[in-house]
């Protein structure tokens, strides 16, 4: 079953229940405007469907057999797929940048995850992405699909996410987006949900945090590796000055390893915590930058 936000509508939203509205609620709503449909697909990896947000831009409906540049948006430790529209103002935010011509028409993909950091540990989310999520989605919606037509983008443990992917698979991204990235190197603080969630834990274990697992899963195990590619992925990496989780430091950490490589990124320190609003009023900015040098709508008649 689908369910759709017309355009503007899930900012008013309070809570994600809340925001689960359906196609019928919104009857009145514009056929042509940009809408958020909650969709799925089945992942034989996880063994449970991989549910879904995506947006679609202003026109969609009506373009024909055009394709559009799409942006993957991951979530943060205990989040939804919800979050991004009900917390994040994605959509109006999006509406706003591709009205004023900022950035093109896109389509926009924010994955349900869990907690699972977006690796293969406590279930296998990495093999689901790349191997059936993407997959569907290059199936199901008119998306450009080459490298120069998608992106990666996330907050928090999603942030880390989008890291890994960009690092590990530059062949597939054009641009990464980093917001107050969970990337913390050598080791999260003691305080850090990675600590407690049962993900980075030694195989067969009691669930206990490893370090070495962590170790082996942070960008320094494949940094080499990426750089060995040649491929050069455009970053946006952004804290808060007050991070809960002192992120504003690994950012700049990793902001300085990056350009110390001739690789190209943008970093932002802003006033505020590990937090949403921090996130929702930084995301245009990201947006704008990773967006620069995407492939635009290609109309295919």
């Amino acid at each position: 079953m689908f369910r759709r936000y017309g355009a503007g509508l899930a900012q008013k939203v309070p809570t994600v229940a809340a925001g689960l509205v359906t196609a019928l609620a919104l009857a009145g709503a514009s056929a042509h405007a940009s809408e958020v449909v909650s969709s799925e697909v089945y992942s034989k990896h996880l063994s449970r469907p991989l549910t879904y947000n995506v947006y679609l831009p202003t026109g969609y409906e009506t373009s024909g057999k055009t394709t559009y540049p799409v942006l993957y948006l991951l979530h943060g430790n205990d989040g939804v797929k919800n979050d991004w529209v009900v917390k994040g103002h994605m959509q109006s935010t999006m509406d706003k940048l591709i009205g004023h011509g900022d950035i093109p028409p896109a389509i926009v993909i924010m994955p349900d995850a869990n907690t699972n950091w977006y690796v293969d540990l406590k279930e296998r989310m990495e093999t689901a992405f790349f191997g059936e999520l993407i997959p569907h989605v290059e199936k199901t919606y008119r998306t450009i699909k080459t490298r120069d037509g998608r992106l990666i983008g996330g907050l928090s443990m999603g942030g880390y996410g989008a890291m890994s992917y960009a690092l590990k698979y530059p062949e597939k991204f054009k641009a990464a987006a980093l917001l107050s990235p969970a990337i913390y190197n050598p080791e999260p603080p003691r305080d850090s949900s990675a600590r407690f969630v049962k993900v980075f834990a030694e195989p067969n274990g009691n669930g206990e945090y490893s370090a070495r697992v962590w170790q082996q899963n942070n960008y320094p195990a494949y940094f080499d590796e990426f750089l060995k590619k040649g491929i050069k992925v455009p970053m946006y990496i952004n804290s808060g000055d007050d991070d809960d989780f002192n992120i504003e430091m690994e950012a700049t950490r990793f902001y300085e390893l990056l350009r110390a490589n001739k690789q190209p990124a943008e970093l932002r320190i802003v006033d505020g915590k590990h937090e949403w609003s921090v996130w929702s009023s930084t995301l245009a900015d990201a947006l704008k930058y990773i967006f620069r040098d995407v492939q635009r709508p290609q109309r295919n008649d």
